[in-house]
């Protein structure tokens, strides 16, 4: 089975979902860039703080900070079992140091899963997408809507459209999006890691999919 996993995808695709579930039916340890950081912050490692002294200044974190951040993470040994890495690589350099410091760490990438949607979906998943303002809870406007229109049903929170998750902004994030993971995918594909999804075929086929995949 491949546990060692590296999950790509658009806005939109899935990605979130597809992590969660396959974190909990293989007991994953799921590693985000966001939670990775804000947990080296919060344990006050070397690279924690020094990536804190870029946010906190509102610059982006520098590769090198985040590719010794990423190999501290992996280090541990919550991760001996196997990980989804989500939102890293972003940049080819990431991707060829990944490699790397993996195969120091004996956490060898062994599959890089690539989910695949058409932009007309992506854009009527995410300019549907609504969020609770006081919890944070998710909501849809075809797909997951709340009992009461406008309003969470988990605390009565008025739900919001997030500034970014419209047509307009979304284009823009998709354009930005396609430019920088070409190179990744052409890299995985040349270190045959890469295996694409379609992610039109709804959450349950695309998981049931994706984990029989892993298994072999």
């Amino acid at each position: 089975m491949k546990r060692n996993i590296i999950l790509m995808g658009p806005p939109g695709a899935g990605k979130g979902t597809l992590a969660k579930q396959l974190k909990e039916s293989l007991n994953l340890v799921h590693i985000s860039t966001g939670d990775m950081f804000r947990e080296a912050i919060k344990e006050g490692t070397k690279l924690g703080l020094l990536a804190a002294s870029y946010i906190n200044h509102g610059d982006l974190v520098p590769d090198e900070v985040t590719i010794g951040l990423v190999k501290e993470r992996l280090s541990k040994s919550d991760c001996a079992n196997g990980f989804l890495l989500d939102g890293f690589p972003r940049t080819l350099p990431q991707a060829v140091a990944l490699q790397e410091m993996s195969k120091e760490i004996s956490r060898d990438i062994e599959v890089v899963i690539n989910l695949e949607c058409d932009n007309a979906e992506l854009v009527r998943r995410i300019s549907g997408r609504r969020v609770c303002r006081n919890c944070g809870a998710p909501y849809h406007v075809e797909t997951m809507k709340p009992k009461v229109e406008g309003v969470c049903d988990l605390c009565g929170g008025e739900l919001y459209q997030r500034k970014d998750d419209n047509e307009e902004a979304l284009k823009v994030r998709l354009g930005h999006y396609v430019a920088e993971t070409k190179p990744l995918l052409e890299f995985y594909e040349k270190l045959n890691l890469l295996s694409s999804f379609d992610s039109l075929v709804g959450k349950e086929a695309l998981f049931e999919t994706v984990k029989k995949y892993l298994d072999k």
